[in-house]
């Protein structure tokens, strides 16, 4: 299947003829599930940036409200505070791609301002009307990400899919839709099958499997199985305990054909996804 077209991010285009590219996480939220706290003060989320272009991030994503199941949603007040002096830092200090992870046209609007390029929606525009105006007159890219109902409630009561690849497959169609309606050309935005959102362990194997299927639809994919929930519950292992699962994912992803993969850690990460790719393509990334 052909490469898609590079996405233009502000200044600066995302490329994906060549290995997969790297998005690094930068959680500024007391309460992630993989280490919620750590970076909450703006010195020490703009250092933790840095480090993971250092380290080989292609593009981070910043996020000030946690997403994990159970969350609970922050006022977009709180949300501004803790992302907005994190993005103009980096903005000053790193030459990669800035995105921010939220759901509300408010942040996306003043992150966009400050120096980000990118908005990665999960709820796919679907939350806050008003959002995919406000990407479409930046001329931001965007994410769009399959869930089933709200962080707060994606786990509870019994997950049901009757064809998990199929339904996450026709979902994404609808966004890339929605967001062309709303004036966001196709040539703007990324999907993400959501792994961890509103899936059982064998719905996030199935997609892992299954991502050719979503890559018909011919929008870069990206994939985030870092640390996640259904790999503790596969090897019995806790947050911290998860690396080596997280490269295997990741492996995964990338052998079946995803653009990007979004991690936590991006060194270790960076060589999975380089010696995945040239086995999948049967030579060495340029």
């Amino acid at each position: 299947m052909p490469s898609p077209a590079p996405i233009a991010c502000g200044p600066r285009a995302l490329r994906f003829d060549g290995r997969p590219l790297l998005m690094g996480v930068v959680n500024v939220t007391p309460d992630s599930f993989s280490d919620g706290g750590r970076f909450l003060a703006p010195e020490a989320a703009i250092a933790h940036g840095r480090a993971l272009v250092e380290a080989g991030a292609d593009l981070l994503d910043i996020g000030g409200e946690s997403s994990r199941p159970g969350a609970e949603p922050v006022p977009a007040e709180v949300e501004l505070a803790r992302v907005l002096p994190v993005i103009a830092g980096l903005a000053r200090h790193v030459a990669v791609p800035l995105g921010v992870d939220t759901t509300k046209a408010a942040v996306a609007r003043a992150a966009l301002a400050a120096g980000a390029s990118l908005v990665n929606d999960i709820s796919a525009l679907r939350f806050d009307p008003a959002l995919a105006g406000v990407v479409a007159e930046a001329g931001a890219a965007v994410v769009l990400m399959h869930m089933r109902g709200t962080p707060r409630d994606m786990q509870q009561g019994e997950i049901v899919y009757a064809d998990v690849v199929a339904e996450v497959r026709a979902f994404l169609a609808e966004a890339l839709a929605r967001a062309e309606a709303a004036g966001i050309p196709r040539g703007r935005v990324l999907l993400d099958p959501g792994l961890g959102f509103g899936k059982t362990v064998e719905h996030n194997l199935a997609l892992l499997g299954g991502l050719p299927a979503l890559l018909e639809l011919g929008a870069p994919l990206v994939v985030g199985p870092s640390r996640k929930a259904f790999l503790g519950a596969l090897l019995g292992a806790e947050v911290g305990e998860r690396q080596w699962g997280t490269a295997a994912a990741v492996a995964a992803a990338v052998l079946g054909g995803a653009h990007v993969v979004r991690v936590h850690e991006v060194g270790p990460m960076r060589q999975v996804a380089r010696v995945a790719w040239a086995v999948r393509e049967g030579r060495a990334a340029s």
